[in-house]
């Protein structure tokens, strides 16, 4: 992957502007942050862990609490939640539940539990999320002591500058390039909408992306198991 910098010297080759005087170096660097972040949009849903990240240091489940401590900013999915020391929880499991779920009205008129005894502990993600604060994710039932938790999430990009790659798997410079035509090439002629054919182009480039991106291995087939398939044996 090529670096910002790099993106914007091959978008001035079609520009035909070399030198920066009618497109500021600025003005392309943030028209590309946009189509990364759109390009995040097609792809972070594709269940394939591009964008995956392990959170093993800041997140607690703290004693009497209802909420979570230590929740990353950037957390835009949240992927799974598990003890950070599954030895010494081996039975604790985490279950996703909306906060009034039925399970989750009784778990929180529930005692706190014993964390090493196990169990199943709900949570229910609520607040608006990234890029705008960290979500409150609520628990229940509470336990009596501190436990350190796991936290695997999709994260939201924070804006990239000239130094940084193109964070988006797939080979996507070309649609970073495309996108950036289509919101730049028209501004000459005093024109607010993006270019259709440049847009068309960057569409045609997505595609092939998403496509090129599943499946990530191909050593098994994906093929959805059957009901308690795992337990037939």
């Amino acid at each position: 992957m090529a670096t910002l910098t790099s993106l914007i010297t091959r978008v001035r080759y079609q520009l035909l502007e070399p030198t920066p005087s009618f497109w500021a170096d600025a003005e392309l660097t943030a028209l590309l942050n946009e189509g990364i972040r759109d390009l995040w949009r097609r792809t972070k849903d594709l269940y394939q862990d591009y964008h995956y990240t392990v959170d093993a240091t800041n997140v607690t489940l703290p004693a009497n609490s209802e909420t979570l401590t230590g929740v990353p900013a950037d957390l835009a999915i949240l992927c799974g939640l598990e003890p950070r020391d599954l030895s010494a929880y081996k039975n604790l499991r985490f279950e996703p539940r909306r906060y009034m779920h039925p399970a989750m009205q009784s778990a929180r008129s529930s005692s706190a539990s014993f964390p090493t005894i196990g169990g199943t502990i709900y949570f229910a993600i609520t607040g608006a999320g990234a890029p705008i604060a960290a979500p409150t994710i609520y628990i229940a039932p509470q336990v009596t002591a501190d436990v350190p938790l796991r936290l695997t999430y999709i994260p939201t990009f924070a804006d990239k500058t000239g130094a940084d790659d193109n964070p988006i798997p797939g080979e996507s410079d070309r649609a970073l390039i495309n996108w950036t035509l289509a919101h730049t090439i028209n501004k000459e002629k005093d024109n607010a909408q993006p270019d259709q054919a440049w847009m068309a182009a960057y569409e045609a480039e997505v595609q092939k992306i998403i496509v090129a991106l599943t499946p990530r291995q191909d050593q098994t087939e994906e093929v959805a198991e059957a009901f308690f398939e795992p337990y037939w044996s």
